[in-house]
């Protein structure tokens, strides 16, 4: 019988106490999270040993606009044409759709892409059905035969997928090629469910080619539209309903397919004489291929592929990986065929851009952190306590609440990707303070029971009850503190929203572990075996064994081990006398740190793998013993300092200032800090004014305040190379361009696979022109890994194989090799772009770089000229690169444009309508009709014969049908000129709109270099310098938009953060002075964040090579700009900041009310005597926090160069931190001598017990 537990009020406490009595309950829950957790988890897992259905993954959330397109297709129109007729009026009628926010369009050879934005509220799906009711009234407007149809229910970003169709050996053109990619591979691929399209890119498609002969049409006195009109009526099938014969019933069916090409050219045309003429005797027919306005290139070959795009909501990896699926299934029925040598060759379909390895490259990232986080927190618990079962019970916090809050991401629909999971990893600290606290409190209740008599059950019933509330009130801080981050907006809203979600979810999971579990393993394990009697003795260590191989097989073997070897420890134990149970305890506790230190090396590698196991275990060691030294010294000195302190508080709290002060001026500049002061001016002959103008000048330049930018690039492993030729390029110059450009960067020995892309694919989402390239260049990883496992593969001497050259360090380097190789004549530059960072850029602003001017005005003459003159003031912006400005050429597009004269057509009785139809049927070519062959169409295109169109000249010659039958040449009706005109036309809401792409000079934040440019380009106009045309405005565009916006939105939450942290400090304490004490430790923490990112700023901060690596390198120090990143780190940097002072400060007030006061002396040894018990837990929570972000901030996998940012504030502002608890204890102990000294002895604030 266990002994029935004292009552103390208080809902924690009663929850406590329940689990304590009814342990099965607790088993059971404990049951349920973890076989939950495990079924929805997204990390990929060897054995699954029970159905899975996991949370979806992708890389990165979706934080493109929610945005609609609009496709209209218009063959062989011009972009004036499309602009005028297509694009123009659905823009004005679209502009109507309820939900509305903006408009951009894009008119181009032959088809209009209208991108209709909506408000982030609307529901995806809700905005489709609107648009359709809107585009029902839009085709009234249209011209007859063109129908608008939305694109698919996907955006760019959704472009996951893309491979190309080869032969095994050869052997197959791209005519051959395209016709199996477009006929049966992809219907094949798009009805994989969440496949939204799969569209075809390069290649030839076949087509049935009547080139007409203008002599032979005049000799036989045919007109072309009697060729037209033959051609499109012979090509038919009819039903003619049923027979029924005998009781038979016949369908009757009339064939009339065109099947190849003699039937096209035994088609009648007309009858002259009782004697037919035939199409084959006017002109040429075969098949070719027809008209292209994109191609596809891999390594300088010429190629074939297509892109899978996934559903709008679908899960990518589970897309993806069903499409692998079928791609495999139809692998053994795509077609084959032998060659001339005998050798079989199949067509093979080869992925070269799979989405799947930057998602698992990024998951596997985080989890190797996640579980090097828990290592390191192990390994942190045993320094400060050296209590075996205490790191048990902390240990089992963290995945335990990891788990808890893979329920809830499932519960809330929040997907997988590097930002949800990096808010676990930046809660892991906080996580685990709740063990610590717990336990540590366990430990020195147990301590503080010499005699042993109280039951264990009772201690931690004790022990817990008292910590508790203010664990939970320090979670709920930490939890309500980070809620501002929901009231995002815009992109950095769906970045980050994730992250808050998945933190908060982590740590409302810490707490249900803390409270629900945590006390009731703590029984279990702190009670000594000696105490138990029967079965209850062995059945405990033996539940641990079993325990330990259920999670050893179901993939958790380290931690199955570690449950298993405490299992058998528990049964020897038992055996032991005092002094060997002593030793035992000792020795099994450093056994532990070892292990751990030895796993942690092998996983953390910090080094990296080229620098040996025993190099990594140095360093592992060395950063953990530095903190356990530094815990040695601090607790030690602790007690002196702080007496100390307390005798001195008004010099000691102007410390505290002067690093509130220092973070100010590292944020915002030391000219801002100091603008109260008067600028100094230089005086001859006066000493203090020259001492006071260098101090003035070095501050201004050590401290000019930190750069801003919207985010840190994602390393993608990756990049895309989008130069442009020159408008005026044809698809032939243009695929020699890119052949030659794929060469050389594939010869660069860092990169596995290069495929561009010229023109756009058949689909709506790639609105691009035939002078855009678009090249995906794969780079090898530094080091060779199995493909299969990923795991590192070794050379002859056990090193592994690195696969970068010596001078190649980053991928930044790589891309330099790419900018030189890539460099050819009449090619632009490009900004360094990555697939998926391009696709988010062109999704937010239209532009194809994250930085650029969008200039409007009403005619393209006139943007095209001032995009010219902008461009020029950009060149001499300080912080531009100027090769990388590169303005629209709006204007470049060569035109041949027949001007038909209406007083010649008159005379000769024809009308407009009858020349333009023979202008685009002889000159351009009309589908006229569409052959069924099978599963196949093929069209069947009419125009006049290459030689009969490919000059001026013969284009003159073009015969018109007159009124009386006669061929009139167009000669005698139009005039033909040469002229420029666009390539493209952009619009945004309705305004005419050109690009100035620009990229930033590498060391320069983006804000302020377009602050910069903004600044000189107006002073240029203000001073006459620069003037632009009459109705042109312009605007900065790009990713400096979302910081400002950001940075605004920020000014509201932030205080919103603050004030809501400091009524929770009131609602605990109830007292303003107190609040405000413990809430002192949020500027001291801010001020060291902004500290900790000038320190890693400066080249000379811990700049010392340890065997042969850079410390600097290997904590990634350097510039880090005030992104998004940075600011989410410093929201939660505030919120948990207080944790420490409100445990602290709870304990203050249960000792002052247990014990009385009589005088200075007697507060001053409360105090010393409160902060000394409550030093360790804090020191250890911090510590934690820190050294668990340590495995983040020395990653080097995808995502951390996003991670790291959002580690850095965290890691700065908490060791600064550890200064509260001197500042906490000495304004603490300043107020209770004000009160004393005032006569309020018994205290102006909280007087109610801990629990209430």
């Amino acid at each position: 019988m266990q002994p029935a537990l004292a009552t103390r009020r208080g809902l924690i406490n009663g929850v406590i106490r329940f689990c304590l009595e009814n342990k099965l309950v607790v088993f059971l829950i404990l049951a349920l999270i973890l076989l939950w957790g495990y079924r929805v988890m997204p990390f990929r897992m060897e054995n699954d040993l029970i159905p899975r259905d996991p949370i979806p993954v992708d890389a990165i959330p979706d934080i493109g606009e929610n945005q609609q397109v609009v496709f209209t297709d218009w063959p062989g129109r011009s972009p004036q044409d499309v602009e005028d007729q297509i694009t123009y009026p659905l823009t004005t009628v679209l502009q109507g759709t309820p939900g509305f926010k903006s408009i951009r369009a894009f008119s181009m050879f032959g088809f209009s892409v209208v991108y209709v934005i909506f408000d982030d509220d609307h529901d995806f799906y809700w905005c489709r059905s609107r648009l359709l009711e809107k585009l029902n009234v839009a085709q009234q407007m249209l011209p007859a035969g063109v129908t608008p149809s939305l694109g698919p229910d996907a955006t760019g970003l959704g472009q996951v997928f893309w491979y190309t169709l080869e032969g095994s050996h050869g052997g197959f053109g791209l005519e051959e090629l395209r016709s199996i990619q477009d006929w049966y591979v992809r219907y094949a691929l798009q009805g994989t469910p969440g496949v939204s399209e799969v569209a075809s890119v390069g290649g030839h498609v076949r087509e049935y080619q009547i080139d007409v002969d203008p002599d032979a049409m005049r000799a036989h006195g045919v007109r072309l539209q009697d060729v037209f009109a033959a051609v499109e009526r012979s090509n038919i099938d009819v039903g003619a309903e049923t027979v029924e014969w005998n009781g038979v019933e016949y369908i009757v069916r009339g064939k009339g397919f065109i099947k190849d090409v003699a039937d096209i050219e035994n088609t009648v045309v007309r009858v002259a004489d009782n004697v037919p003429i035939n199409v084959k005797n006017v002109a040429r027919v075969s098949t070719g291929p027809a008209l292209r306005r994109g191609a596809l290139d891999k390594e300088g070959v010429e190629a074939v592929g297509g892109v899978v795009t996934v559903r709008y909501g679908a899960n990518p990896l589970e897309v993806i990986e069903r499409v692998k699926q079928r791609v495999s299934q139809i692998a053994s029925s795509l077609p084959v065929k032998t060659l001339a040598d005998g050798t079989v060759s199949r067509v093979e379909i080869v992925p070269f851009y799979d989405r799947t390895i930057l998602i698992h490259e990024t998951l596997d990232t985080l989890k190797n952190a996640l579980f090097e986080q828990v290592l390191v927190t192990t390994f942190v618990v045993l320094m400060f306590l050296r209590h075996l079962r205490s790191c048990i019970v902390i240990s089992l916090t963290m995945p335990l609440a990891a788990m808890i809050c893979f329920i809830f991401m499932k519960l809330f629909r929040v997907d997988s990707n590097l930002m949800s999971l990096g808010g676990i990893a930046i809660a892991v600290g906080t996580m685990v303070d709740m063990g610590i606290i717990l336990s540590e409190n366990i430990v020195r209740h147990m301590e503080d029971d010499k005699t042993g008599s109280r039951p264990i059950i009772e201690i931690v019933y004790g022990a817990s009850s008292e910590i508790g509330p203010a664990v939970t009130t320090a979670i709920l801080m930490t939890v309500i503190a980070f809620l501002p981050v929901f009231a995002l907006e815009g992109p950095e809203g769906k970045l980050f929203r994730p992250l808050a979600y998945t933190k908060t979810f982590a740590l409302v999971g810490s707490l249900l572990a803390a409270i629900l579990i945590l006390p009731t393993l703590a029984h279990l394990v702190f009670t000594p075996l000696g105490r138990l009697r029967g079965s209850r003795r062995w059945v405990i260590p033996v539940l641990f064994i079993l325990t330990g191989m259920v999670m050893a097989v179901f993939g958790w073997r380290w931690a199955g081990l570690a449950s298993a070897a405490y299992g058998a420890f528990s049964l020897v134990e038992t055996r032991l006398g005092t002094k060997a149970l002593r030793w035992a305890g000792l020795l099994a506790s450093l056994a532990v740190m070892a292990a751990v230190l030895i796993v942690l090396t092998g996983h953390w590698m910090p080094l990296g793998p080229g620098a040996g196991f025993t190099r990594n275990l140095m360093i592992v060691l060395g950063i953990n013993v530095a903190w356990a030294m530094l815990r040695v010294v601090f607790i030690d000195f602790y007690p002196g300092l702080l007496s100390f302190f307390l005798r001195h508080k008004i010099g000691f709290l102007t410390v505290p200032g002067v690093v509130i002060v220092l973070g100010l001026t590292v944020w915002q500049g030391f000219g801002w800090t100091f603008s109260w002061l008067p600028t100094p001016k230089v005086k001859e002959g006066d000493a203090r004014a020259s001492i006071y103008q260098r101090v003035w000048t070095l501050g201004v330049h050590e401290f000019p305040g930190l750069g801003r930018e919207f985010m840190p690039p994602l390393d993608e492993g990756s990049y895309l190379y989008m130069p442009t030729l020159m408008p005026h390029a044809g698809i032939g110059s243009a695929l020699d361009v890119v052949s030659a450009q794929d060469k050389a960067i594939r010869a660069i020995p860092e990169v596995e696979s290069v495929v561009g892309k010229i023109g756009r694919a058949e689909t709506a989402l790639d609105p691009a022109p035939l002078s855009m390239i678009e090249t995906i260049v794969l780079y090898k990883t530094e080091y060779k890994r199995d493909p299969q496992t990923n795991d590192l593969l070794l050379d002859g001497s056990g090193k592994p194989i690195r696969q970068w050259r010596d001078h190649i360090k980053t991928p930044l380097d790589i891309w330099n090799e790419i900018q030189k190789a890539a460099d050819f004549p009449g090619v632009t530059g490009a900004p360094r772009l990555q697939p998926i960072a391009a696709r988010l850029v062109m999704l937010q602003s239209g532009m194809r770089a994250p930085m650029g001017i969008k200039i409007f005005g009403n005619r393209l003459e006139d943007i095209e000229a001032a995009g010219y003159r902008l461009a020029e003031v950009l060149k001499t912006v300080p912080s531009v690169a100027a090769e990388a400005v590169v303005p629209d050429r709006v204007v470049g597009k060569p035109y041949l444009e027949i001007n038909i004269d209406r007083q010649k057509v008159a005379r000769h009785g024809v009308n407009i309508r009858d020349v333009q139809d023979v202008i685009e049927i002889a000159l351009g070519g009309i589908r006229a009709t569409t052959t069924v062959e099978g599963r196949e169409r093929y069209p069947v295109r009419v125009r006049y014969a290459r030689e009969s169109r490919d000059s001026v000249e013969a284009m003159q010659r073009v015969l018109v049908p007159g009124a009386a039958g006669e061929q009139i040449p167009l000669a005698q009706l139009a005039t033909i000129e040469y002229i420029r005109g666009p390539q493209e036309i952009k619009s945004e809401d309705n305004f005419l709109v050109s690009y100035v792409l620009f990229d930033k000079k590498p060391g320069f934040a983006e804000v302020e270099v377009v602050e910069e440019a903004d600044r000189l380009i107006k002073h240029f106009i203000s001073t006459g310098q620069l003037t632009l045309p009459s109705g042109v405005h312009y605007k900065f565009s790009g990713s400096y938009e979302n910081q400002i916006r950001f940075q605004k939105r920020l000014m509201m939450i932030l205080p919103m953060s603050l004030f809501m942290l400091f009524m929770l400090l009131y609602f605990q304490f109830r007292s303003i002075t107190l609040s405000l004490i413990v809430f002192s430790a949020v500027p001291v923490a801010w001020a060291g964040g902004f500290i900790g990112l000038w320190l890693i700023a400066q080249p000379w901060f811990f700049n010392f090579p340890v065997f042969g690596e850079n410390v600097r390198d290997l904590l990634h120090f350097g510039t880090y700009n005030l992104s998004t990143a940075v600011w989410v780190g410093f929201i939660a940097l505030f919120s948990v900041t207080t944790d420490d002072g409100v445990v602290l400060a709870t304990y203050l007030n249960q000792e002052f009310q247990r014990q009385p006061v009589r005088g200075i002396s007697d507060i001053r040894s409360v105090v010393v005597s409160a902060g000394v018990k409550r030093v360790r837990p804090c020191l250890m929570t911090s510590a934690t926090t820190v050294l668990s972000l340590m495995p983040v901030l020395m990653s080097d996998g995808r995502g951390a160069d996003i991670m790291i940012p959002l580690a850095l504030p965290t890691i700065g502002g908490l060791t600064i931190e550890l200064l509260s608890l001197f500042v906490l204890p000495v304004c603490y102990c300043l107020m209770k001598e004000v009160f004393w000294r005032t006569g309020a002895r018994k205290g102006q604030f909280v007087e109610a017990d801990a629990s209430a």
